[in-house]
C-alpha cells in the first residue's frame, strides 16, 4: 500500500471515528440495560417491600450512574466528529440526520437527563411510586434514545424517504415517518436492544458471581445473579432471532455486505456457512476453508438451496451500477468480526444457560442460604453432590470473566456492520472519500485523534477504578430513611434537614 495513502485524513478521519465510536458504544448498551434491570429491582421493592431488592435498586443504580455519565462524556464526541472531519457529509445529510437527532437530543435525552435527576435527588422528597416512575421514565429514554440514533445509522445502510436536490447536492428528506419506521432500522434496533441486555445480564451476573464467591451480600447477590443469569439466557434468545432477520433484510439490500460475511468469492446455490477461511484477496479465492453447506443460503432466504451472490459477482454488478471501482470492504476483517461477534455472544448465552441450570432451587444452593441474607461460615455456598467442587468453582471464575464478552461482541458486531458498507458511507448514494471534510490536513487528523485517544484512555482508567472501588463495597447499608420513603411529593420529615444524595 502506497504509504501517503495510508495516512490519507480520509484514512486517519475514519480510525478516529471508528475508535471513538467503539468506545463510546461500550457504555451504552450497559446504560440501556441497567436503567431498566434497575428499574424492575425498584418495582419488586415496591411491591413486596423485601430489604434486599432495595439494596440491590441502590447498588446497581450507582454502577448505572457511573456507565451513564462516563457514556455521556464520550458521545459528545462523536457530534465534534461530523463537523471537523466529515463536514461534507454533515453538508449531505443534514436535513436528514438534523431530524432522528433533534428528537434523540429533545425527547430522549432531555427527557432521559430530567428524570435521571429526580431519581438522584428524589430518595427522601418523593413516594416510592412516583419514585419509581422516574426510573422507569430514565429506561424508557435510554431505549428511545438509541432508537433514533439507530433509525439515523439505519439510513446510510439503506436510504429512504428522501430526494436529491441537484441545486443544492444535498439529500433533502420527503418521509420522516418512513425513515423511523423502515424494516432496516427496527430489525436493527431489536437487534441491538437484545445485545444490550445480554450485555448488562452478562454484567450482573459476573459482579453477583464475585461477590457470592466470596460468601458476601448473599440475599441481594442470589437474587441479583438469578436475575441476571435470566436477562442472558432471553436476551441471548432474541440476539440470535433478531440477527437471523438482520441477516435476511441485509441479504436483499447490501449483499456485498453478507457474502463478504461468509468469504464467499463466487455465487452458488446451497451457499455454505464458512467456520473458518483463509484466503487471497488479490486473487480473489480462498485457499484453506472450512464449512457447511447450505447454511448460508438459509441465513439469507430461508432456503437451504437459494442462490447467494459472491463477491466477485457482486463486485461486478455495482461496478455496473455505479460505475468503475472497487467496492469490496477489507474481506478479512468483515469475516472474522461477524465470527467474534456470534461467537463472544453466543458463549454469553451458553454461560447463562449453564448459571441457570447450576442454580435451581432445589439442586444448588443450601436450604439455610435461600432465606437468610448472611451465610452461616460452615455451609459452603455452591454446595452440589452431582458436580465436583472444581466444575462449579471453574463455572464461577468463567461467570466473573464473561462480564467481558457481550462487549467484544458488541464492538466487532459494529466493525463489521460499518466497515461491510464500505466504500460507502450512505450505501449507494455518497461513497466515503467524498464524505471528509476537504480542508481539514493530515496534521490535523492526526493531533484530533491522538488528544481524543489519550483522553478516552484516562477516562478508562477512571471509569475502571469507579467501577471496581463499587463493585468491591457491595450493596449499601439501608437506613430507617431509606426504608421509610415519604409518603407525599416533597417528603414528610424535617423540612430543614438537607436533601439526602444516595451516591
Amino acid at each position: 500500500m502506497d504509504p501517503t495513502l495510508a495516512l490519507a485524513p480520509e484514512t486517519l478521519a475514519r480510525w478516529q471515528f471508528g475508535i471513538t465510536t467503539v468506545y463510546h458504544f461500550l457504555f451504552v448498551p450497559l446504560t440501556i440495560s441497567l436503567a431498566a434491570l434497575t428499574a424492575g429491582l425498584q418495582t419488586a421493592w415496591v411491591r413486596t417491600e423485601k430489604e434486599k431488592y432495595l439494596r440491590a435498586t441502590k447498588f446497581w443504580g450507582k454502577l448505572f450512574l457511573i456507565n451513564i455519565a462516563m457514556g455521556v462524556v464520550t458521545g459528545i464526541v462523536q457530534e465534534f466528529q461530523f463537523g471537523m472531519n466529515w463536514s461534507d457529509y454533515s453538508r449531505f445529510v443534514g436535513d436528514i440526520f438534523g431530524a432522528p437527532l433533534a428528537f434523540e437530543a429533545l425527547i430522549a435525552f432531555f427527557f432521559e437527563s430530567t428524570f435521571i435527576g429526580l431519581w438522584i435527588f428524589g430518595w427522601d422528597k418523593l413516594p416510592k411510586k412516583i419514585h419509581l416512575a422516574c426510573i422507569w421514565m430514565v429506561s424508557i429514554g435510554t431505549i428511545l434514545s438509541a432508537y433514533f440514533i439507530l433509525a439515523a445509522n439505519s439510513w446510510m445502510q439503506h436510504p429512504v424517504g428522501y430526494k436529491y436536490n441537484k441545486a443544492t447536492g444535498r439529500a433533502e428528506l420527503t418521509d420522516f415517518w418512513h425513515v423511523l419506521t423502515q424494516n432496516t432500522a427496527l430489525t436493527q434496533a431489536f437487534h441491538t436492544l437484545s445485545a444490550s441486555f445480554l450485555t448488562g445480564g452478562a454484567f450482573m451476573v459476573g459482579i453477583a458471581a464475585f461477590h457470592l464467591a466470596r460468601k458476601k451480600h448473599i440475599a441481594t447477590m442470589k437474587t441479583s445473579l438469578r436475575l441476571g443469569l435470566i436477562t442472558v439466557v432471553i436476551a441471548g434468545l432474541l440476539t440470535a432471532i433478531s440477527g437471523d432477520q438482520l441477516g435476511k433484510v441485509m441479504f436483499k439490500q447490501q449483499p456485498m455486505k453478507m457474502a463478504a460475511a461468509e468469504a464467499l468469492w463466487d455465487g452458488q446455490d446451497s451457499a455454505p456457512f464458512s467456520i473458518f477461511a483463509y484466503g487471497d484477496v488479490s486473487k480473489g479465492h480462498n485457499s484453506v476453508e472450512l464449512s457447511i453447506p447450505g447454511i448460508l443460503s438459509f441465513l439469507a432466504d430461508d432456503n437451504f438451496s437459494s442462490y447467494v451472490p459472491g463477491i466477485n459477482d457482486t463486485n461486478k454488478a455495482e461496478q455496473e451500477k455505479y460505475g468503475p471501482g472497487d467496492y469490496r470492504p477489507i474481506i478479512p476483517v468483515t469475516f472474522w468480526a461477524f465470527r467474534w461477534m456470534i461467537g463472544f455472544g453466543m458463549a454469553s448465552f451458553a454461560i447463562g444457560l449453564v448459571g441457570l441450570w447450576l442454580t435451581r432451587k432445589k439442586f444448588m444452593l443450601p436450604q439455610a442460604l435461600r432465606t437468610g441474607e448472611d451465610e452461616p461460615p460452615n455451609l459452603v455456598l455452591f454446595k452440589n453432590k452431582a458436580l465436583s467442587p472444581k466444575f462449579t468453582k471453574l463455572y464461577w471464575i468463567v461467570a466473573l470473566w464473561t462480564i467481558g464478552f457481550p462487549l467484544i461482541a458488541n464492538s466487532w458486531g459494529w466493525i463489521f456492520t460499518e466497515m461491510g458498507r464500505q466504500p460507502w458511507v450512505v450505501y449507494g448514494v455518497l461513497q466515503t472519500r467524498d464524505a471528509v471534510s476537504p480542508s481539514v490536513s493530515q496534521g490535523e487528523v492526526i493531533a484530533s485523534m491522538t488528544v481524543f485517544t489519550l483522553l478516552y484512555a484516562v477516562l478508562a482508567v477512571i471509569e475502571v477504578k469507579l467501577l471496581v472501588k463499587y463493585v468491591k463495597a457491595g450493596p449499601p447499608e439501608l437506613t430507617d430513611d431509606d426504608l421509610n420513603p415519604p409518603t407525599k411529593i416533597g417528603g414528610d420529615r424535617d423540612a430543614d434537614k438537607p436533601m439526602a444524595f444516595s451516591y
